[in-house]
């Protein structure tokens, strides 16, 4: 093993540090040192990505904004020389994937590791890796290593679905009658177009996909599934868990672009495995039209490198052309937290993402015509969709004419969510899960929509969108406004608001727009 970095030549990756785990403590021990691990390092953008809703190719994006050529020789002649093993190298995404005994990692990042139990987002009990603290590197590499993600391999987001009651259980709507609920444009079903849907747990089974939707009369699309940093698809195991969310994804996105190619990016539930699956499903080949993103937790459960590499890959994505459709959270304006206060779910906060909220829907299924559609709250505990103001990411330019109020402790910042769809569980999703007919809602379901509508409006405009928000906060005739109910702190009213968004789409007035 090589010979430990002194400290004073050391210096620490901002962002990086994680408080202590109190709860962890009787539990803690130190994981072996020749224990395996595997970590994902990130490196700094050889410029960064200009302002505008200007498209680059995959070729200019890695030659303008990847990774510098020397970034990379000198991070793996570095870190090698440390012991640690550089296993996979992605300069277009600035990544290059590491492993090592957890000794040596340990060393390299100066920090220590431990294992503990603790209660993972959904509140059962995980054991996991564990570290506090700030993490650091060798002086020589300041400022060209942004993150280092994946020592602490603790689960990082949670499903965003509910199952309906027994008593709603028979109520619901099939996706394609949401499609005429909404008005998806007419002569387009995603043919030519990728939908690429992270998941971080679960799986699905060909057969089932066939069973369902032949049962709405389609033959459904190419559903592939892609395996990251170790995850797979693995099916069968408990509809209420993340097979419930998997086939809600994949279900809605294709019965509603059953022309689109599915990918399915299967990865670890770490800031590590979620920011990979991100990273590989944008840069893919072919491009997609949309990612979707149905896992998230609140901000302040990530550390700060975590949100800024993330949103970094968002903005790659965006330059690409593809649109990432994120759920806003299932928990209301507090996204769980406990302090009281109010607060937003990331990824869906990242400006680059399309934060997706949810409504209580009343409609005529066969004529698509509404009664009536509310935000969704169903009261404390029992679901209303996320929304409110970010604390750690500024008010994009394009929100700020929207009327988004000061965030906690009075600052300005993204307002959260951007559209909506109908997301309450008794008014939900009619969804097949491990032979089970299930109805499902929670805005797990409007992110799968969202990217559905927006590859059937780039089939339709045969050109990518991109970063869409600056387009549809300058179209709010392309949305039904949300004007009742509340999500816990926040009311919704004419316009913007932090419940729904803009609204919910008018397909056919949005595609009219986009032209």
């Amino acid at each position: 093993m090589s010979e430990p970095v002194p400290a004073a030549a050391r210096r620490t990756i901002p962002g990086s540090e994680r408080p202590p785990v109190d709860t962890a403590a009787a539990a803690r021990r130190a994981v072996p040192a020749d224990t395996r691990v595997e970590a994902t390092v990130v490196l700094r953008r050889r410029a960064e990505l200009p302002d505008g809703p200007g498209l680059l190719t995959p070729a200019e994006l890695a030659e303008r904004h990847g990774a510098d050529p020397a970034d990379v020789e000198l991070v793996t002649r570095t870190l090698t020389g440390l012991g640690v093993e550089v296993t996979a190298v992605d300069a277009a995404s600035r990544r290059l994937r590491v492993a090592g005994p957890a000794g040596v990692l340990a060393e390299a990042f100066g920090t220590s590791l431990a294992q503990v139990s603790t209660p993972d987002p959904s509140g059962a009990q995980v054991t996991h890796r564990y570290r506090a603290g700030a993490l650091s590197v060798p002086a020589e590499l300041d400022g060209v290593v942004t993150a280092v993600l994946g020592l602490d391999d603790r689960p990082q987001a949670r499903a965003r679905f509910r199952v309906a009651t027994a008593a709603a259980a028979s109520a619901g709507y099939t996706p394609i009658e949401l499609g005429r609920v909404y008005s998806f444009p007419e002569g387009s079903d995603g043919s030519g177009q990728t939908i690429a849907i992270i998941e971080l747990g679960g799986g699905f089974a060909q057969s089932e996909l066939d069973t369902y939707f032949a049962g709405l009369g389609i033959s459904g699309p190419t559903v592939t599934a892609v395996g990251v940093d170790g995850g797979s698809n693995v099916a069968g195991r408990d509809p209420q868990g993340a097979d419930g969310e998997v086939l809600l994804d994949i279900e809605v996105a294709g019965a509603l672009a059953p022309g689109a190619d599915v990918v399915v990016y299967f990865a670890p539930n770490t800031d590590a495995g979620f920011l990979d699956a991100v990273a590989q499903a944008a840069h893919a080949t072919p491009t997609p039209a949309a990612i979707s993103i149905s896992w998230g937790g609140s901000e302040d459960t990530w550390t700060g490198q975590a949100r800024t590499a993330f949103d970094a890959a968002l903005a790659d994505a965006a330059a690409l052309g593809v649109t990432t459709t994120v759920a806003a959270g299932d928990d209301g304006s507090t996204d769980r937290a406990t302090d009281g206060k109010s607060h937003v779910d990331f990824p869906a906060s990242s400006p680059h993402a399309l934060a997706c909220g949810g409504t209580h829907l009343d409609a005529n299924a066969t004529t698509g015509a509404v009664t009536s559609e509310v935000v969704w709250n169903n009261g404390a505990g029992k679901g209303a969709t996320g929304g409110g103001v970010s604390t750690v990411f500024a008010q994009p330019s394009w929100q700020a004419s929207a009327g988004v109020p000061d965030g906690p402790g009075g600052k300005p910042g993204r307002g959260v969510p951007d559209v909506s769809a109908v997301a309450d569980p008794q008014t939900g999703y009619r969804i097949r899960v491990d032979g089970q007919d299930l109805v499902i809602g929670g805005t797990s379901a409007v992110a799968p929509l969202w990217a559905a509508l927006v590859a059937r409006l780039v089939q339709a405009g045969r050109a990518k969108l991109g970063l869409l928000q600056p387009k549809l906060y300058a179209a709010p005739t392309a949305f039904r406004d949300i004007t009742e109910g509340d999500n816990g702190a926040y009311r919704a009213g004419p316009g913007w608001d932090a419940c729904t968004g803009l609204g919910v789409p008018v397909g056919t007035a949005l595609a009219s727009a986009l032209s």
